[in-house]
């Protein structure tokens, strides 16, 4: 697609008694580098658009190792199982692009090469909630890449036409949304996008919910925990009302609406703004960021579009100390970042922002924005992200339960809670089913 006082998380989970045999084989692997006249060869598998830009720029820097970019689907059904499948079958890639959410589900299947020895040193460079979503019993098993922190697009053309500013709090935004349902019975605030489970799971995320912890071996489990419930009761009482739009997120009706003003705003993470941008370019300077919406006046407590991605090594690469070697520098170069900013691929791990071009001068982008800096927004977002939030193994079940669950919801008219307390009873028993200790 974000700095402040933060909190360090120690990430002590023991993924389901898995991890400890992860933590055990990670110190035999190795592998030998490349002679003194060959460069070692790495194999970099990513779904990332453009990214080959700053491959080619890590290449041209490096003599004694060369990578070949492998594009790959992103997903559980695409790159994910390819990687999982080159793992079992010992001829995996040496690096991959993997989400957050993902680095649970790859731990536990024994998939992640342990680069402590390599990395640790270095965490300092990294935002520390994004360090942290790859750091295991104090091993750590992936370099962050880039986040989605969450801010509020929407038309300021439309909300200062009926006098409003952006809603600062969750109540301000109600008024605002009868305000522009009543100016025009077309028109909305917002999509309530039930297909969205990382928007579902980040509205509660910044409203104070932490649906997973460990305890010992096992993992805790409060999809339904108090502040989750009041975050749904509060889009209940939008849908009630008539207040937001049910439609789907990048739907070809949601696209049509976010031209014609019909959705006059969007919480999404930083990397909206090229999706914005794209789908309505005929509304260039009608548009601007602002932060969340805060439960309480005052606070500044953000949260993410599914986290973001990171670059892992792969259980039996070849070369796992040049692996780690070529993903640090990938995120971490201030001109490799830089690139990666300007390509889409998330807001960027480091917490140097300064170093990084892209973001200091952006023309075209503020220009969209009536000449408003919209980094400042996320770089603010990005350091008030929760550190506590921790993802848990399979999360790919977690999005497809919780959608389903409040899809249904929404088609039978019943309340958006009990979809959340559906949710943490099939989660519950999704990881029972795969084995995986759940506390009480």
């Amino acid at each position: 697609m974000p700095q402040r006082d933060h909190r360090r998380l120690r990430t002590t989970a023991i993924l389901a008694g898995a991890v400890v045999a992860t933590l055990a084989l990670a110190s035999c692997s190795g592998g030998e580098s490349g002679s003194a006249d060959e460069p070692v060869e790495l194999t970099f598998q990513s779904w990332v658009p453009n990214i080959d830009q700053a491959v080619d720029a890590f290449n041209d820097a490096h003599e004694d190792i060369h990578v070949e970019l492998e594009t790959i689907t992103a997903g559980p059904d695409g790159g994910y199982a390819k990687m999982l499948s080159a793992v079992q079958a010992g001829n995996p890639a040496d690096v991959a692009q993997v989400g957050y959410d993902a680095i649970p589900d790859f731990l536990v299947n024994g998939a992640l090469e342990d680069i402590t020895d390599y990395v640790a040193d270095d965490a300092d460079r990294f935002t520390d909630w994004q360090w942290q979503t790859g750091v295991f019993d104090d091993h750590v098993y992936a370099i962050p890449q880039a986040s989605g922190p969450l801010g509020q697009f929407y038309r300021k053309d439309i909300f200062d036409s009926l006098g409003l500013a952006a809603p600062s709090t969750w109540e301000e935004y109600y008024e605002a949304a009868k305000a522009i349902h009543a100016s025009d019975p077309n028109r909305y605030i917002a999509a309530f996008a039930f297909n969205q489970a990382p928007w579902l799971i980040g509205l509660s995320q910044q409203g104070g919910g932490e649906w997973f912890a460990t305890e010992g071996d096992a993992w805790k489990v409060g999809i339904d925990d108090e502040a989750t419930l009041k975050v749904a009761e509060f889009w209940q009482r939008l849908l009630d009302e008539d207040l937001v739009k049910v439609e789907a997120d990048f739907s070809s009706e949601w696209n049509a609406d976010l031209q014609n003003g019909n959705v006059a705003s969007w919480i999404s993470g930083s990397w909206a703004d090229a999706i914005v941008r794209g789908t309505a370019p005929d509304t260039a300077g009608s548009w601007a960021v602002a932060p969340m919406p805060q439960w309480s006046d005052g606070e500044t407590v953000s949260a993410t579009w599914a986290g973001g991605s990171a670059n892992v090594v792969l259980k039996g690469s070849e070369h796992p100390e040049e692996a780690a070697e070529f993903a640090l520098w990938l995120n971490s170069d201030p001109g490799s970042v830089s690139t990666l900013t300007s390509i889409g691929a998330g807001w960027p791990a480091i917490t140097d922002l300064d170093a990084i071009e892209s973001l200091q001068d952006d023309p075209e982008v503020f220009a969209f924005y009536g000449g408003q800096d919209i980094w400042d927004v996320f770089a603010e977002s990005d350091a008030a992200v929760a550190a506590t939030w921790k993802w848990p193994p399979l999360s790919q079940t977690l999005f497809a339960t919780l959608t389903d669950n409040v899809k249904a919801a929404v088609e039978a008219g019943t309340p958006l809670t009990d979809a959340y307390i559906a949710t943490q009873a099939d989660f519950v028993a999704a990881l029972e089913d795969k084995g995986i200790s759940v506390a009480e």
